[in-house]
């Protein structure tokens, strides 16, 4: 077992309810949390820990499960819930950090462009993949991904405190945004960095390269990694912030796969973030499910409730409030970035969640957890709804029938999830749900989801 540590601080964003879509918003982050370090201490097992509280001085500690652990203050958290709180720390601020600039392939100062030729807006063949590119390309995104400290910070730690990987290293950046993980690999001693990404962002990526002093270290290269040429037979290690709303959604996990087994040394090569872990629970929901999918039963006194069906199929990206959270969280997919294939991103997972107290449910949840394991002193983040905020919120899955359930009472099932058909980068979701509780009794009830 390998406790991943790091530092971080809770907020009251945890309890705001916000009314967000399906999709990364193009908008400034609404986290209105205060500063601090946003990275979490998170476990790289299998199972999720029991607790995960911060102690008075500042370590983080998990439960065993016999409450066994010199680190946790059961009075902490509310009886039964799972968590991984964050310490504090204090650090400068991104703004004090100087980011990196980039060097082009064949040409100073100028980004490789290896994109296909453009479809134009309004053309026939447009389609949401193409879409997803277009996304990128407005500053909007880049803007509330990099106000995201737990997502940027734990990135600075793993990097800028291990030197000794970095150090005249080749590094390759997968869908490098901005650049600031190229920068970062530079400010940690790398001999040079690969930048790529199929976005227009990229142009500004290069200004930013530029103007930090860093062309001579980064060589941008504009295209999808699939289709690009890199001057070099290898690298030795592969940064890429490639998580997605429930972790897989936009598949930008693919295209890491697909650069790790093209370029990176094969032994010795790393992938920053290492391990992926994501958990899913049994929520009381009751006021938000009347708000987004009952609302439909009666609008203006007229049955929209077609609309009603539509609604339940497609997963709420949204902050939830820990305290509504019934049952225990368990573990339903476990990434090896080193090792896993594409294959293994389609997967099918039991469980069984057993309520904590009694209550209703009306909806599932699911988070996840990154982290960095094959570093000097691992450490990760999560997106848990008892940790600070993060611009990946939690994914809601809500019920058409509340299920009552009794404290120790268990929800059974599997849940499974594969790429859709017409694009590959939405994910169908799909839960068969068994309970035989006091107040209720089911078996195999299956409900589908679409993430888009």
């Amino acid at each position: 077992n390998i406790n991943i540590m790091a530092s971080a601080e809770t907020t009251t964003a945890s309890n705001e309810r916000t009314m967000s879509g399906t999709k990364r918003d193009h908008s400034p982050s609404k986290n209105t949390s205060n500063g601090g370090d946003g990275s979490l201490a998170i476990s790289s097992t299998t199972s999720p820990p029991t607790k995960r509280l911060s102690s008075n001085n500042g370590e983080v500690g998990v439960s065993d499960g016999n409450n066994n652990n010199n680190h946790i203050n059961s009075s902490s958290l509310p009886k039964g819930e799972e968590t991984m709180l964050p310490t504090t720390t204090t650090s400068s601020p991104l703004s004090s950090q100087p980011p990196n600039s980039t060097t082009p392939k064949n040409a100073t100062n100028n980004a490789t462009n290896n994109t296909p030729s453009k479809k134009k807006e309004g053309d026939d063949n447009l389609t949401s993949k193409d879409y997803y590119f277009d996304s990128y390309s407005h500053h909007g995104i880049h803007e509330e991904m990099l106000k995201d400290e737990v997502r940027t910070r734990t990135y600075q730690m793993a990097i800028l405190n291990n030197k000794h990987l970095f150090k005249n290293k080749i590094v390759l950046d997968v869908g490098c945004g901005t650049g600031i993980l190229s920068m970062f690999a530079v400010q940690a001693g790398a001999a040079h960095v690969y930048a790529v990404d199929c976005s227009s962002i990229i142009d500004q990526a290069r200004r930013i390269v530029s103007d930090n002093g860093m062309s001579d270290k980064i060589t941008l290269i504009r295209g999808k990694m699939e289709e690009i040429d890199l001057p070099v037979k290898q690298v030795d290690i592969i940064v890429s912030e490639w998580m997605g709303y429930f972790l897989l959604y936009e598949s930008m996990l693919n295209t890491v796969l697909y650069a790790r087994d093209k370029w990176l040394k094969p032994e010795e090569g790393i992938v920053f973030p290492d391990k992926a872990v994501m958990y899913l629970c049994a929520v009381e929901d009751e006021q938000m499910k009347y708000e987004r999918i009952d609302f439909w039963d009666n609008v203006y006194g007229f049955d929209m409730s077609a609309l009603k069906e539509v609604a339940l199929k497609e997963p709420v990206v949204d902050i939830v409030d820990p305290k509504l959270i019934v049952t225990d969280s368990v573990p339903i997919l476990n990434i090896d970035l080193q090792k896993c294939t594409e294959e293994d991103l389609s997967f099918t997972s039991p469980f069984r969640l057993r309520a904590r107290r009694r209550d209703h449910v009306h909806s599932f949840v699911a988070y996840f957890e990154c982290a960095f394991t094959r570093v000097h002193k691992p450490l990760g983040f999560s997106t848990s709804p008892f940790s600070k905020y993060t611009h990946w919120k939690q994914t809601i899955f809500y019920l058409d029938e509340p299920i009552s359930m009794c404290e120790g009472e268990e929800i059974t099932g599997t849940i499974k999830c594969t790429p859709n058909s017409g694009n590959k980068r939405d994910l169908d979701i799909a839960l068969d749900i068994s309970f035989d509780g006091a107040h209720s009794k089911f078996t195999n009830k299956r409900v589908g989801y679409r993430l888009r």
